[in-house]
């Protein structure tokens, strides 16, 4: 069928509309947990003990050295034969593919953010951590209170890129009975034949949102590195003859 604008406006848009908070939780939620998760994973990481770093090594290795599709069908397909049958049916939540593809959102995350944190964390000046330790810190309050507030702040702009990666990888949540902006848009789609109406509309959506999510993460980034913003001085007028 030809694409028709009215069509797309007046019926697909107003249907993806209402499919986008489920887009944005599956969004922040996955970015929330997996940037908890990336701590302890940065953490790991750098540790002199080969029993905490190598584990890291291979769990980052493995979510950034396979495709997210393939840990999302490994995640609903695989999980979903382990988990016995009497917790399927006492659980009905497990039958959902939402709480999946929140899950292998959320490790695909801790894997990528935990690389970035971890060179974050060894880019914090070494004379900040001295100086904390000089006012009597302990290890755990110079890294709650200074490495990674610190950490954080350096390797903001690469973790706002990750979730805007993240917001735009949501769509493959479609392909696990998920219907957020893409899965509704692929239903309409197959219900009516409209390809071009139901992909440019998902489209536009799609950009709207990461709009919006690019001038938030600005602003955040902005407002947390006040401090380092060059300061905006202007020439000094000449004095009148």
């Amino acid at each position: 069928m030809k694409f028709d604008p009215v069509y797309m406006f007046t019926i697909v848009m107003p249907q993806l509309l209402w499919a986008v908070p489920l887009t944005l939780f599956l969004t922040f939620g996955s970015s929330f947990i997996g940037n908890m998760l990336a701590v302890p994973v940065a953490l790991a990481r750098i540790s002199p003990n080969p029993l905490l770093s190598l584990p890291a090594r291979l769990f980052i290795f493995t979510m950034r050295g396979t495709p997210l599709l393939i840990q999302l069908y490994f995640v609903y397909y695989g999980l979903g034969q382990l988990i016995p049958g009497w917790m399927m049916r006492g659980f009905p939540f497990l039958r959902d593919g939402l709480w999946y593809a929140l899950f292998a959102f959320s490790i695909n995350t801790a894997g990528y953010t935990g690389e970035i944190l971890r060179g974050a964390i060894l880019a914090v000046p070494h004379g900040e951590i001295e100086a904390a330790r000089a006012f009597g810190m302990s290890r755990w309050q110079v890294f709650r209170r200074v490495t990674l507030p610190r950490a954080v702040r350096i390797c903001l702009p690469a973790m706002s890129s990750e979730t805007i990666l993240l917001l735009k990888a949501t769509s493959l949540a479609s392909l696990v009975t998920v219907y957020e902006v893409m899965g509704t848009a692929t239903t309409i789609r197959v219900d009516t034949f409209r390809v071009y109406d139901t992909l440019i509309g998902a489209g536009i959506v799609y950009f709207i949102l990461v709009f919006g999510l690019t001038r938030v993460l600005n602003w955040l980034e902005q407002r947390l590195n006040r401090d380092r913003m060059p300061i905006s001085t202007s020439a000094p007028k000449p004095a009148a003859a």
